[in-house]
């Protein structure tokens, strides 16, 4: 099998792959197209999988690990073999490996540099961990006091390992300042995007909201992402419980997860429609571009590329004023309330429902296209943030990183 050429190989390690969904495996995915399009670049994603497997398609490799599935969770798996990642990266042969989390794997890559010096190697804080999975887990196990420690631990850890790496990227200006404090001054910020071609108001469709149970003169709400305590589900739910009757309003909740059954249950009788995940793209922008507010209680977004596909598709925003939606979410696209607190929610979502003629929902769509899309995205990390931590490790002038893509079409584009 060929896994090198003279063309540069870019390797991707992660945790963060879901089977179905997840910003990580999307954040992949668009790299994995822009690089085939606009680069001569080979690209391997190392990622956790029910077996051992490499599938190779021209310049494109996947090499799956097997790897237990985390428990309770059905699409995420838990790679713990980090002799067999340093056998798939000595296979592959990078010449720049990125991570995006902060667990074993990161420090996996480090070895594989202290064997290969002119590896270069980039993380991309693509999780908020310390305060999702370390303060929220312990804080009613532990105690506040305890997890808020922890928290901080997990943080300074967190600084300790990125300040290893050739390059350093935050999705936010909050992160960034975040880790300027904890000794890390050079974090740099990289914004992530949307299909703004997909995800548009033109895919709206009247039979689907028809079909929802709202006319087009009622609102539709919806929500994209898990179902569980960690993404707040419950908490769009209820506000939507107390929207008046009057309105006739629908919500929609793509997505799955722990919650999903008992909210459903309860749910029974009211115009909401659990949808389950949606795998297509093409059925994901219809729903969006058919609705009228998205809503999100999720407190701990290190992005939210949901919140910008929505926004794409000409939809205000009611979220919490915490994480990523502070930077997402101006006052002019929106509103944002306190965390956990449906009455605020739903107040909320009144308030942008009966500023509808405002044309919020255009705003948001021109806020998109002017701010957010994969190509800025990926020129940014591909040809800024790469070449960086390559000429750190190898002396190489930035213009001379990427050869030009073969492509004449992909040239163009």
């Amino acid at each position: 099998m060929r896994m090198r050429s003279s063309a540069l190989t870019l390797c991707d390690v992660t945790q963060s792959y879901a089977v179905r969904g997840g910003g990580v495996k999307t954040f992949l995915n668009e790299k994995r197209s822009f690089l085939l399009d606009h680069t001569d670049a080979n690209h391997v994603l190392i990622v956790p999988g029910p077996e051992d497997r490499i599938t190779q398609d021209k310049r494109v490799s996947i090499i799956e690990i097997k790897s237990p599935q985390v428990p309770g969770s059905p699409n995420y798996r838990l790679l713990l073999r980090s002799n067999a990642v340093l056998d798939a990266l000595a296979l592959a042969k990078p010449d720049l490996i990125e991570c995006q989390d902060a667990y074993n794997l990161p420090w996996t890559a480090l070895s594989h540099r202290a064997r290969h010096p002119e590896t270069a190697v980039v993380a991309g804080y693509h999780t908020d961990f310390p305060t999702v999975y370390v303060e929220r887990y312990l804080r009613p196990r532990a105690g506040a006091f305890a997890a808020r420690q922890m928290r901080r631990f997990s943080y300074r850890y967190a600084a300790n390992l990125y300040r290893r790496f050739d390059a350093f990227y935050t999705l936010t200006q909050i992160a960034a300042e975040h880790f300027a404090e904890l000794g890390l001054p050079h974090a740099q910020i990289l914004t992530l995007g949307a299909d703004t071609a997909l995800f548009n108001k033109a895919q709206r469709s009247l039979d689907l909201r028809k079909e929802l149970g709202v006319s087009d003169n009622q609102p539709l709400l919806i929500y994209a992402g898990r179902i569980d305590k960690e993404k707040k589900a419950r908490v769009v739910v209820d506000a939507f419980r107390k929207l008046p009757a009057s309105w006739g309003a629908g919500l929609v909740m793509l997505g799955d997860g722990k919650e999903r059954d008992a909210l459903a249950k309860e749910c029974a009788g009211l115009n909401v429609h659990f949808k389950g995940f949606v795998d297509d793209r093409e059925t994901l922008a219809t729903y969006l571009a058919s609705s009228d507010i998205y809503v999100s209680a999720m407190e701990n977004e290190t992005f939210g590329i949901s919140v910008i596909e929505a926004q794409a598709a000409g939809l205000p925003v009611v979220g919490v004023r915490a994480g990523a939606m502070i930077d997402r979410v101006p006052a002019s696209l929106g509103r944002l309330g306190p965390c956990g607190d449906a009455d605020a929610m739903a107040a909320n979502i009144a308030a942008v429902w009966m500023d509808r003629l405002s044309e919020m929902g255009a705003r948001a769509r021109a806020h998109a296209l002017e701010n957010f899309s994969w190509r800025k995205t990926f020129e940014d990390l591909v040809f800024r943030i790469y070449p960086q931590a390559l000429e750190k490790r190898a002396g190489k002038s930035a213009d001379t990183v990427f050869e030009p893509a073969e492509n004449p079409q992909a040239k163009a584009g």
